[in-house]
């Protein structure tokens, strides 16, 4: 899968390393660069940085907790069309609702099942695709009025 004739890239924020190893083996088998954060402020840095279509988001970590770095991109304009997928060993009803309100397009707790967590990065990767084609269909409608 790409766009952009370019790799998707997807960045795992997670401040543990075997779960960011497990996560990298799993995407092994799609055409995909991916870097890695260890807390939550380097995972927003890279955000801005790395430019990724898709976030792997742990909610406990260092420094900013997935909820804030989360909420942060979402609301950050240069950076809220990138997907979020939340990879969390938190799974009570709080703690869904907690990131729904953060803005994650997706949640999935540990420990994950391969084939749900690709089919879920799959799914999301083509919603970030349609999600930019509507973006850049609109700026050309609205070039054209001007």
């Amino acid at each position: 899968m790409e766009t952009d004739n370019r790799p998707y890239r997807i960045l795992i924020a997670d401040d543990n390393q075997a779960n960011c190893e497990l996560l990298e083996a799993y995407l092994a088998s799609m055409e995909c660069e991916t870097e890695i954060a260890v807390d939550g402020q380097e995972a927003f840095d890279k955000a801005s940085s790395f430019k990724p279509d898709l976030i792997l988001l742990d909610v406990m970590m260092p420094k900013l907790s997935g909820f804030e770095v989360c909420q942060k991109i979402k609301s950050d304009q240069e950076l809220s069309s990138i997907m979020v997928l939340m990879v969390t060993a938190l799974n009570e009803l709080g703690d869904i609702e907690r990131a729904v309100d953060a803005g994650t397009n997706d949640f999935l707790s540990k420990p994950v099942n391969r084939i749900e967590f690709l089919k879920r990065v799959e799914n999301l990767l083509k919603l970030k695709n349609v999600t930019d084609e509507n973006e850049r269909l609109r700026q050309y409608i609205q070039q054209m009025e001007e």
